[in-house]
Formats: structure tokens, C-alpha cells, sequence
């Protein structure tokens, strides 16, 4: 019979290493999306200025993480998928194409942040589960 290690006792947002990091991987995510010409379709559903999708995602990811709820403190539920609608107030169309470029900014943006690797793949896989539930145009 083999013993499995406990997993470490905390949270994602623990793990990761709190909310510098999480700003930190925020910063570098949207910084990939404004420079990178692989982001462009992501980008271009984005405004002019990314500053309130910045703050939003840091709250949302601190909470999302297990960390300080900051994102529902100050707006309750997150409602992703409602909030992202096209219709609906800075809302975006969300395909495959969209859905593929986030994951992968972010995915790179955790790369370029030092984030654990197994916290990385977990999160990999948690990030697309979300981000496919989210997409609101077929292709």
C-alpha cells in the first residue's frame, strides 16, 4: 500500500503567494495582451484603457483564489458569465478564438510570474473549465 502526501493545507491564493503575486501575474497578464501581437483579437474587445479590467480581475482572482473577497465586497456576485455578454455593459463577444487567447496570456503570464508549476497546471485546468463556460458565440 502506498501513502499519498497530504496536499499542502492553505489556499490557492496562499500558494501563489498573495496578493503582490496576484498583481503581479494581473499586471503581466494585460501588459502580454497590450504587447503581444498573439493577443490582438483579445485585446481588441478590450476599451481603449485596460485600468478598470485590471482592478476587476485582481479583486475577482484574489477572492477566486481563496484570498480576500474584494471583487464581491464591492459588487456581489460575480455573474461572470452574465457580466460578459455582449448586450450587457462592457460586455465582449467570447469565442474559441477569444476563450484560446486568454488562456494562453494567462498561461504565459503565469509562466513570466514564477507561478509553482503545479499550482500552474492546476490552475491551467481550472482557468479553462471558466473560460469555455464563458464563451456566448459559437464558431
Amino acid at each position: 500500500m502506498q501513502i499519498q502526501e497530504k496536499p499542502p493545507a492553505g489556499t490557492p491564493f496562499e500558494w501563489i503567494g498573495g496578493e503582490p503575486k496576484v498583481e503581479a501575474l494581473v499586471e503581466r497578464f494585460y501588459d502580454l495582451m497590450d504587447l503581444e501581437p498573439a493577443y490582438a483579437q483579445l485585446r481588441a474587445v478590450h476599451g481603449t484603457s485596460l485600468d478598470n479590467a485590471r482592478q476587476r480581475l485582481f479583486w475577482f482572482l484574489c477572492g477566486w483564489l481563496g484570498g480576500p473577497q474584494h471583487y464581491t465586497d464591492r459588487f456581489g456576485h460575480p455573474m461572470l458569465r452574465a457580466r460578459h455578454l455582449p448586450q450587457s455593459i462592457g460586455g465582449h463577444s467570447i469565442g474559441i478564438k477569444e476563450r484560446d487567447q486568454w488562456l494562453a496570456c494567462m498561461d504565459q503570464a503565469m509562466g513570466e510570474t514564477g507561478v509553482p508549476d503545479d499550482l500552474r497546471a492546476r490552475l491551467r485546468t481550472s482557468f479553462f473549465q471558466t473560460a469555455d463556460w464563458m464563451r456566448n458565440r459559437g464558431e
